[in-house]
């Protein structure tokens, strides 16, 4: 029996987590967490049968505890989080927490001993040191669950860490791969959450529009595996059935395809190191019929370059973008900015950040380069 505590189980990758898990044969919820949903949570821990659930939002747990019976735990605040992330039978914790917000449980799970299904790439952008460190001292996996992740952690099983000359991470692009950039300043909202080829979150689904969540994962993919900048590249793959490749020193290149389906990854990591058969059929290639590779234009997407410069960099910059783009990304949902004046802001940010010093970055100060991004980009907002 593999015992599972899924956080985030209200958003998209949390819910098709519990979707896998579902059709698992020996598998059960330990702990849920979520933030403000308390009826889906409630729902979820009546489903599953979790003996204990956790929510962030203080003004909703009273709701939570009234749609749960008294032998549930219910547990509430940054607090609760931890500790639904830590509870003692817990075997995996899946971390599907969004943007900043997951990182306490990230820590709190490695603390904890267990092994950690990761989602919230956040996590690595902004204490990648930290968290590797960790995991190492504590003898914790760490299982990506970010699909291009997976797919880069999936190919090098193939060989031996010091065969890999460069991983290759695939971008679709988003929906507005092909339109002409002069129209980008008027993109809505709505038409920039239609992405064509992924159902994910709003943040994610923005994010991907605008190629900042390749930059993410860039700095995400230089933790988790060890590698140089020098040794990660983008390229645009419209149709998402490649998801990402890796290079071996022999020339050999090793891709990982499936359809655009976040139940892969997701079993992957919760079914690893076994495969067990899955919900999602494999890629029909003589259907889909020609995949294609382009070189992202930097001129349409600028953030993918402040993605390389943290990585390069590192110290606290990767906490820096990550909080600003938070930032930015909300105040254009808001209406308030347009699509391209995310990059904007966020490389504006980056550029009065001043360096706290050598030396790898404690939680503290990440947590205090967070908040002073988070404040700077605000500003940078009332100013314009």
């Amino acid at each position: 029996m593999k015992r599972i505590a899924v956080l985030g189980s209200t958003g998209s990758i949390g819910r098709n987590a519990l979707s896998v898990i579902s059709h698992l044969p020996g598998c059960k919820v330990a702990s849920l967490a979520a933030g403000s949903n308390a009826d889906l949570l409630a729902r979820q821990a009546l489903h599953f049968g979790a003996e204990v659930v956790a929510i962030a939002d203080d003004t909703s747990v009273s709701r939570l505890r009234s749609l749960l019976p008294p032998a549930v735990r219910v547990l509430c605040g940054l607090a609760g989080i931890e500790e639904a992330a830590s509870v003692p039978d817990a075997d995996l914790v899946i971390v599907a927490i969004s943007g900043a917000a997951g990182l306490p449980a990230t820590l709190a799970a490695i603390r904890a001993g267990k092994t950690v299904a990761l989602a919230n790439k956040e996590s690595l952008v902004m204490a990648g040191g930290l968290v590797t460190r960790l995991a190492r001292a504590k003898g914790v996996t760490l299982l990506p669950v970010d699909s291009e992740h997976s797919a880069i952690f999936q190919a090098m099983a193939c060989g031996r860490r010091d065969e890999v000359r460069r991983v290759i991470i695939t971008a679709s692009g988003g929906p507005f791969l092909d339109a002409p950039l002069h129209t980008l300043k008027g993109v809505t909202p709505e038409l920039a959450l239609k992405h064509p080829t992924w159902s994910m979150g709003r943040k994610i689904t923005i994010d991907s529009a605008t190629m900042m969540n390749k930059a993410l994962e860039v700095i995400e993919a230089r933790w988790l595996f060890g590698l140089e900048t020098s040794q990660i590249e983008v390229v645009i793959h419209p149709q998402s059935i490649v998801h990402s490749l890796v290079e071996f020193r022999d020339g050999a290149v090793l891709a990982q395809l499936g359809v655009p389906d976040m139940r892969v990854p997701i079993q992957y990591a919760i079914t690893w190191p076994e495969r067990l058969p899955g919900p999602v059929p494999p890629p029909d290639l003589a259907r889909i019929g020609r995949l294609e590779f382009l070189e992202p234009d930097p001129e349409r997407f600028p953030a993918l370059k402040l993605g390389y410069r943290a990585a390069e960099e590192g110290g606290l910059l990767g906490a820096v973008l990550n909080a600003a783009n938070e930032v930015a990304v909300e105040e254009f949902l808001q209406g308030r900015i347009s699509l391209p004046e995310i990059a904007e802001r966020v490389g504006k940010v980056m550029d009065l950040y001043v360096p706290a010093g050598a030396g790898e970055p404690d939680l503290d100060q990440i947590l205090e380069a967070d908040r002073w991004a988070r404040q700077a980009a605000a500003r940078s907002m009332s100013l314009s």
